[in-house]
Parts: structure tokens; C-alpha cells; sequence
């Protein structure tokens, strides 16, 4: 715990002052501190200025990282007949129908994405409660409830990272690891801001991005210009 103490404050010590800086200085100080033992994770946290209790207010989406999250993410497919062979072809970890909806309500949850075709959706509802406050629970304006289950896990392996507004109107994601390339860490973030810049909901009034900051697991975080990571 000592040494945990002393990086943490070390690294306090670097990011001191340090605020509203471009994307490109927020990388390098993030990266440059993250001393775990592990490779840590880079994250990004905005607030926006939406309340997304109400549904024209509601930020959600997916993106495409150009660089992939350096995560191996295990993806889970509710489907029968031939679409569970295509799942299980497709690379998915876990595929199932009721069977699969009974290991998740005994509270066995080993993915990190949930798939599921159209007619499975009957089975999927009863895992509201459970799946819901996970952000797991498949929805089709994401992609996740889909006939096209190839293309569905592809890209859930593939980098692909799903985005929803919380309560206070924040959004955070992992947007990939300490031990990426500066440059890959820049082109991922921007492409995240990209994503939730575009999905900006009808409601929204007022300033829509209020605060961008960026953290490895382990470290403080950096306030990043809005206006910077926006490309202006």
C-alpha cells in the first residue's frame, strides 16, 4: 500500500496544474504515470449536458475504436437452431436460449456483451433487472439485437464499444491500454468524442459537452479541452 501511496502522489504531483490541455498532452501524462504491475486501462469520463431520464435527452451508441480497446471482451448470444451455430462459428464465448437465461438469473455473468436475435427477445426481457444496470441488456439501436449475429460479434471482438448517459448525464468508457502507442490512444479518443459528439440528442440544450477527462485505472485524472478533443 506504501508504494501504491507513493505512485498516487507522484503522480498528483505531475498532473498539478495541469488542466484544459489537448488530448495529446492529457495521452502522455495519463500513460506516462499509469505504474501499476498491470497493464492498465485508459478511460475516458464527459459530462454532458443532458438529463437522460428523459428520452429526447438520451445519449447512447456504439463506436468502432481505430485501435480496438486492448480488452478481450467475451461475448454472450441468446439464440437457437441455426443462429446459435453461427454465434458459436463466430467466435461467441457463451450461447444459449433458456437455458442460458437460467445461468444469468442464478447470477452467473461471465461476458462483457450480450447479442441476442429478435424472437429471443421474450427470453431476454425477464433479464431486465439483472442485465439493465450492467449496460449488458441487447438493444436494436445499438446493434445488439440483430439477425446478422456474424457481424454482431465481430465487432463486439473487434474494438467496438458501447456508450449510454448515466443519471448525470455522464459517459465513460475504456478507451484502450497504458501499453498503446500515444498516437493510437489520441486516434481512439477522438473517435469516441467523434461518436458522442454525433449522437447528441434532439433535447439537448445548452452547452452539450461540459467536461472531458482522462484516467488510467490507477491515476488521476486529466481535464482535457472540450474544444481540443473536439478538433476545433
Amino acid at each position: 500500500m506504501a508504494k501504491l501511496g507513493k505512485r498516487t502522489k507522484a503522480a498528483r504531483e505531475a498532473f498539478a496544474g495541469k488542466s484544459l490541455v489537448t488530448v495529446e498532452e492529457a495521452v502522455a501524462l495519463v500513460k506516462g504515470n499509469a505504474g501499476a504491475k498491470f497493464d492498465e486501462t485508459v478511460e475516458i469520463a464527459m459530462q454532458l449536458g443532458v438529463d437522460p431520464r428523459h428520452a429526447d435527452q438520451m445519449v447512447r451508441g456504439t463506436v468502432t475504436l481505430p485501435n480496438g480497446t486492448g480488452k478481450t471482451v467475451r461475448v454472450a448470444v441468446f439464440a437457437r437452431g441455426a443462429k446459435a451455430d453461427e454465434a458459436k462459428e463466430a467466435g461467441a464465448d457463451v450461447v444459449g436460449a433458456e437455458d442460458l437465461m437460467e445461468t444469468v438469473q442464478g447470477g452467473t455473468i461471465d461476458f462483457d456483451r450480450c447479442i441476442a436475435t429478435p424472437d429471443m427477445m421474450p427470453v431476454v426481457g425477464r433479464l431486465g433487472k439483472v442485465l439493465g444496470p450492467r449496460n449488458l441488456m441487447p438493444n436494436p439501436k445499438v446493434g445488439t439485437v440483430t439477425m446478422d449475429i456474424k457481424e454482431a460479434v465481430a465487432a463486439a471482438k473487434g474494438g467496438q464499444v458501447q456508450f449510454k448517459a448515466e443519471k448525470a448525464g455522464v459517459v465513460h468508457a475504456g478507451i484502450g491500454k497504458a501499453s498503446f502507442d500515444e498516437g493510437k490512444l489520441v486516434e481512439n479518443v477522438r473517435a469516441f468524442v467523434d461518436a458522442v459528439a454525433k449522437a447528441k440528442p434532439t433535447g439537448a440544450k445548452g452547452a452539450y459537452m461540459k467536461k472531458i477527462a482522462i484516467s488510467s485505472t490507477m491515476g488521476p485524472g486529466v481535464t482535457v479541452s472540450v474544444d481540443n478533443a473536439n478538433g476545433e
